[in-house]
């Protein structure tokens, strides 16, 4: 074993694989609840949701740069508070948190792909586990080109479905369009922000990055701007071609948008939304392995898993144990509420690396990627009024 990962990716696959986390499977049913919320609107709350969490964005740039390890935000919270407990309590729940989001959407996935193959879901969702797990174990070069091609798939199939939404006639809400509701707006601008959550899933892969304080930081401002203008796109096409009143009761919005733009049946958006589960699964696996990587690291009692398989080159034990947790859960836990809980936990650890770059850039201002002082307040108080408003909604 070996304590080096394998330095194998550049910025092409780092920013498909930061776009894949933040499309995911979301997408397929978050428009129907911001066209409830914003109506017309929708994809203006899109892009200033994307404005939201661009402050944050950028703090995660300038402090890989200054810290390119895995298990980044560990790092980031350890040297901003000078505390080594608070850097692993807050790994810790990084880690809890990515196991509990991938094992709702392992199950979210077999739910999917058991509408297509008549097998139980839960030899499904054993099947699917162990094949991503081998994937992510096998090479971080092997997982992330496998996430590129699924995120190739996502996009393209989202790509299809604005197509023909732009290209249909218009619904009366788009020719007769209703005065806005800026209260709406905002309470979807909001509910948006989760779908940029993971950016920050970018700078765990530090360590096997080439040049990461070249490309980490554009690999994830690159992921935001492309997912934005896609989530635009799509709010866009949807609100053009059916009413809106019918996208918000709909369980299927874009299902619904092919439908009534096309007048054929949507069932391979299912087939899509196996891929975008996959990939969400796969990033999660890949991710929370490298935050317990780097936690090895730091306390003697997670040594080993801070070790790299020698022809791999990936961190193979904690790749196995998220693994095993993760289908363990999918199978056992209630895990669609405690995948509601995981956006509070995300949202907590956004306002501590916020803090964190306040006080680092106070101490030490230079850094090989740099943002203004402001940046972080405002990445603080977007941050701490979006974990109220999920406070709020989960509790």
């Amino acid at each position: 074993m070996t304590e080096v990962l394998k330095r194998r990716l550049g910025l092409g696959l780092l920013t498909a694989y930061g776009v894949g986390v933040m499309v995911g499977a979301g997408i397929y049913v978050l428009v129907g609840a911001v066209v409830g919320q914003a109506g017309l609107w929708a994809p203006l709350a899109f892009l200033l949701a994307g404005l939201v969490a661009l402050p944050s964005a950028l703090v995660y740039a300038e402090l890989a740069t200054r810290m390119p390890e895995a298990a980044g935000e560990v790092a980031f919270i350890e040297r901003g508070f000078a505390s080594t407990a608070l850097g692993l309590v807050a790994g810790l729940a990084i880690v809890l948190a990515g196991t509990i989001s991938g094992a709702a959407v392992l199950r979210g996935g077999a739910g999917y792909l058991g509408a297509l193959v008549p097998v139980p879901e839960p030899w499904l969702i054993v099947a699917l586990g162990l094949v991503l797990v081998t994937v992510a174990a096998v090479g971080v070069l092997e997982s992330m080109v496998f996430a590129a091609v699924l995120t190739v798939i996502e996009v393209g199939g989202l790509l299809a479905v604005c197509a023909v939404g732009l290209a249909a006639g218009p619904a009366a809400d788009w020719t007769a369009p209703a005065a806005p509701d800026w209260p709406g707006v905002a309470a979807a601008i909001s509910l948006c922000f989760f779908a940029f959550i993971g950016f920050d899933n970018i700078e765990n892969m530090a360590e096997e990055v080439r040049d990461p304080t070249r490309t980490l930081p554009r690999a994830i401002l690159l992921a935001l701007a492309v997912t934005a203008v896609l989530y635009g796109l799509v709010s866009l096409a949807a609100v053009r071609a059916v009413p809106h009143a019918a996208l918000a009761a709909s369980e299927r919005p874009l299902a619904l948008l092919w439908e009534t733009a096309t007048g054929r049946s949507a069932a391979f958006l299912s087939a899509i939304a196996v891929f975008a589960a996959v990939n969400g699964v796969l990033a999660q696996i890949v991710m929370a392995a490298r935050v317990l990587f780097g936690l090895g690291r730091r306390a003697g009692w997670l040594g080993a898993f801070h070790h790299a398989h020698p022809r791999f080159g990936t961190p193979v034990l904690a790749t196995l144990l998220v693994g095993t947790a993760l289908i363990g859960a999918a199978l056992a836990l209630p895990v669609a509420a405690l995948a509601e809980a995981t956006a509070v936990v995300l949202l907590a650890v956004f306002v501590l690396v916020n803090i964190a770059a306040i006080r680092i850039k106070r101490r030490a201002p230079a850094a090989p990627f740099r943002v203004p002082g402001f940046v972080p307040w405002a990445g603080l108080v977007a941050a701490a009024l979006a974990l109220v408003a999920a406070g709020g909604a989960f509790g």
